[in-house]
């Protein structure tokens, strides 16, 4: 497997994303050395915050692999993932992540994740956006379903 190849790719995609009004990010994922889903930052073409390019490409790749188990794949991504695409990523069970640019370089360029990472770790009440837990009578009710279920497929 060449890495320095992948990244180059993902590299490429962010480079001609920027050029076609995009943001500066590109995601390519692989499995047995085979591209298998690629994505670009599509969040201003598209008005959706969460299309970064790591999501994009989990995407396209779970599209073409007909699964949302990429086990045995990894990302290579041309910044270090913020915090919503390292969960995709985790979610999706990808194995591993190889990154071009740190955060800092993407912060440098005006994207601020770092206040999320800060935000996760705090405490609910301590959070910059209000996170209210509701009591609910009712609130139990579809886990329960989802344990009394026999066919179901855990993700």
């Amino acid at each position: 497997m060449s890495i320095e190849k992948f990244i180059e790719r993902a590299l490429e995609l962010a480079s001609d994303n920027v050029s076609s009004g995009g943001g500066p990010f590109g995601a390519v994922i692989v499995k047995n050395n085979v591209t298998i889903g690629e994505g670009v930052n599509l969040v201003l073409q598209t008005n959706d915050p969460t299309a970064h390019a790591e999501v994009v490409a989990i995407r396209n790749a779970s599209k073409n692999v007909s699964s949302f188990d990429l086990s045995g794949s990894i990302i290579f991504c041309s910044s270090e993932p913020c915090p919503m695409c390292l969960s995709a990523i985790y979610w999706s069970k990808i194995d591993s992540i190889y990154f071009a640019n740190d955060r800092s370089v993407a912060a440098d360029a005006g994207f601020q994740d770092e206040f999320i990472y800060q935000e996760i770790v705090r405490p609910l009440a301590l959070r910059q956006k209000s996170i209210i837990k509701i009591n609910n009578s009712n609130a139990h009710s579809p886990f329960r379903m989802w344990n009394d279920k026999s066919d179901k497929m855990m993700y």
